[in-house]
């Protein structure tokens, strides 16, 4: 089993094409296929499914990929390191990122890394929470700005909270509740809902909230955008329940409502595979945001940053 095969097998898993993999990896697709084959022999297992217009992994291949991704990052992490001690700062770190970031700007962390760290190479991927936390799993991010549930809380990620907020009832401005201080959750049965993906952390605290007050919410409109969310919102067609600092911050014209009964808080966290034995690099960019992002830590500071 050779490092170079390996690399073939994930570019593969990632592409799920021989040719683009090929491209990835800057070879010929037909010495891919052929090292791929050899892999395969060497094995005694098919690693590949092939027909004419659909490649994909077996249960071995899947396996196989899941610890190929862990020996090279483990390799690039060495490499890494070596060349620190060089005097060489180099690398390249792979953050996730879950789609709504409320008072975490992102883009802060990776400018002053940048200016810190400018032959470092930075990749933001994003997804859902659990997405992340499996991804992070399997090594391929780094680390991941993610809101915790309990199956990324049970398995094991080192996690460092960064923020907790409050979670408000959007409505549009001539809502009949939108005078009100406070809504109830189950005053939102009768509600058509504007929400997030399933599988966002979000939606699941909405579906949460509203089986615990006795019905299944209507959610008629999906976006991974809280900006998008609000302004759906704003112009009659549901009511939503975002983080308030979707709500406080610059947008369209909404009524912003406390939700009680029960109230919801979303948290921002940042995570890491627990075990890993990060890359000079990645750890570098764990400890930057750990101190750029140190004082947004509650509801008061996330309205501080908007007024």
């Amino acid at each position: 089993m050779e490092l170079r095969q390996l690399r073939y097998l994930v570019a593969l898993a990632e592409e799920l094409n021989f040719t683009r993999a090929a491209a990835s990896e800057h070879i010929a697709q037909p010495a891919l296929s052929q090292q791929i084959r050899r892999l395969e022999d060497e094995l005694g297992l098919a690693l590949v499914e092939r027909t004419t217009r659909h490649v994909s992994l077996t249960d071995a291949g899947e396996l196989l990929v899941v610890r190929a991704r862990r020996v090279l990052a483990e390799l690039e992490s060495a490499q890494t390191e070596l060349e620190a001690l060089r005097g060489m700062y180099t690398g390249h770190v792979t953050i996730g990122a879950m789609h709504t970031m409320g008072p975490i700007d992102l883009s802060l962390v990776l400018a002053r890394f940048h200016e810190l760290h400018p032959d470092v190479g930075l990749t933001v991927r994003e997804n859902s929470s659990e997405e992340l936390a499996e991804m992070l799993r399997v090594d391929e991010i780094d680390l991941a700005f993610l809101s915790v549930t309990e199956r990324v809380e049970a398995h094991g990620l080192g996690l460092y909270q960064l923020v907790s907020e409050e979670l408000v009832v959007l409505l549009p401005p001539d809502h009949a509740l939108a005078g009100r201080p406070q809504v109830r959750m189950a005053e939102l049965s009768g509600e058509q809902f504007i929400s997030f993906r399933e599988g966002a952390r979000l939606r699941e605290l909405l579906l949460a909230a509203a089986r615990d007050a006795h019905f299944e919410p209507r959610v008629t409109l999906e976006s991974n955008e809280s900006q998008r969310i609000r302004r759906l919102v704003s112009r009659g067609l549901g009511v939503a329940i975002l983080p308030r600092s979707d709500a406080v911050g610059p947008g369209a014209d909404v009524a912003m409502v406390t939700l009680v009964d029960p109230s919801l808080r979303r948290d921002i966290t940042l995570a890491w595979r627990e075990g890993r034995r990060h890359a000079p690099a990645a750890r570098a960019f764990l400890e930057l945001a750990r101190e750029t992002f140190a004082n947004v830590e509650n509801d008061s500071a996330i309205e501080k940053l908007y007024f």
